[in-house]
């Protein structure tokens, strides 16, 4: 089945929609304000669902559906907002708190939200069973039928934040449709710019497998041990890419890629993390007055985790692609997604971005990496791929 780049806007749109809806019930519910920060769609394997759902206790709605679409969605809470969240209806004198009536409400507005703009788009009626509350550790709090969808197909993930404008809290939640019944609505009309959904997961599993050789890159040259926490190809827009790397100053390195697919290849470290990368790769550690010293040993870096991210991407795409040299910017994160945004063709709205966060020395640092092709050619290039990619 061919996805319909278009349809995967739309949904994403409508899930921000959804989240803003939750945001203002939370606002109520908790007293404080909230907002929707971030909004996006991945594709994911049964690996990544672990990877993203620890063994901690989550908190979970789950809401059956039927009529236009049918099947199971859930949203899922993670278990440190989960905490905070309780002590909130616990001090407004909440008392379904404990027996999961206020997350039942919260989780129901949300999922609510969702399922009527899908109902209003693909103009039919949806019906919702009333919202199950769930406690369970790690993948458990997942249905069944979504954990065999992601070992078998994947599954599609849409993940939010909200986030306290005046507190330190933030909300991320997570809504995972059933995965057949959703592909249908993302089915693609002829002649609409689309990719079948199975090399889109083709892609995908290529982008986790690039990931640990990245990984494995950095441990040799540094000497740290370091952990992919997560990777995943995530479609979203460019505004809430921005609003997810922060407005933090960053060490970035930014390689354009040319070739098919054409786009950017971005390093993105903290300060503090960049700098404790270069020490560790040269013999005599850093002067901390000499910026400079950091900034060539992280384009090394990231010249030598691009060369083996972008061979492993032109092997599966059977396609050739070359990068420039390295571009060292010192600017906060978003601005670099910004300069990025305007570099691309086409004015891009939304990309899929292959997302990537390594673990260096037990947290002590990290480094996202963000492939960020043109989506035209990405899309033009996974439907050209043989069935036996597939």
């Amino acid at each position: 089945m061919r996805i319909a780049i278009s349809q995967l806007e739309e949904y994403n749109h409508l899930a921000a929609d959804g989240a803003r809806q939750a945001s203002r019930a939370l606002s109520q519910m908790i007293g404080i304000r909230t907002r929707q920060n971030v909004t996006g769609v991945s594709l994911v394997s049964d690996g990544t669902l672990d990877d993203i759902f620890t063994e901690g206790r989550y908190v979970g709605v789950q809401v059956g559906l039927s009529g236009g679409l049918s099947g199971e969605t859930v949203l899922i809470f993670d278990p440190d907002a989960a905490g905070q969240l309780r002590k909130r209806f616990d001090s407004r004198g909440n008392t379904n708190a404990l027996a999961g009536g206020a997350f039942a409400e919260l989780g129901n507005i949300m999922i609510g939200g969702f399922v009527d703009g899908w109902a209003n788009h693909v103009g039919t009626q949806i019906d919702m069973t009333p919202p199950t509350y769930i406690e369970a550790a790690g993948t458990r709090i997942l249905p069944r039928m979504t954990r065999q969808e992601a070992s078998n197909t994947g599954v599609f993930l849409f993940e939010s934040t909200l986030e306290a404008v005046d507190h330190d809290l933030s909300v991320p939640i997570y809504l995972i449709p059933e995965y057949e019944e959703f592909l249908t609505l993302l089915e693609a009309q002829p002649n609409r710019l689309a990719v079948p959904a199975e090399k889109l997961a083709v892609f995908n599993g290529f982008a986790a497998r690039s990931a640990g050789r990245a990984s494995e890159q950095i441990s040799q040259l540094t000497g740290l041990r370091t952990d992919v926490s997560v990777s995943q190809l995530r479609f979203l827009s460019f505004s809430d890419m921005s609003a997810a790397v922060g407005s933090g100053q960053c060490v970035s390195v930014v390689f354009e890629l040319t070739g098919l697919p054409s786009g950017f290849f971005i390093a993105m470290f903290s300060e503090a993390s960049a700098d404790r990368v270069a020490a560790a790769m040269l013999p005599n550690g850093i002067d901390p007055d000499e910026s400079n010293m950091t900034g060539e040993a992280i384009k090394e870096l990231g010249n030598i985790v691009t060369s083996g991210f972008i061979d492993g991407w032109a092997n599966t795409l059977q396609s050739s692609i070359e990068h420039t040299p390295p571009e060292l910017v010192r600017d906060s994160g978003t601005e670099v997604i910004r300069t990025v945004r305007r570099r691309l063709p086409g004015n891009q709205e939304y990309a899929f971005t292959i997302d990537t966060t390594i673990e260096i020395d037990d947290r002590e640092a990290e480094v996202q990496l963000y492939v960020l092709p043109n989506t035209k050619e990405l899309t033009e290039a996974l439907a050209a791929l043989p069935a036996r990619h597939a």
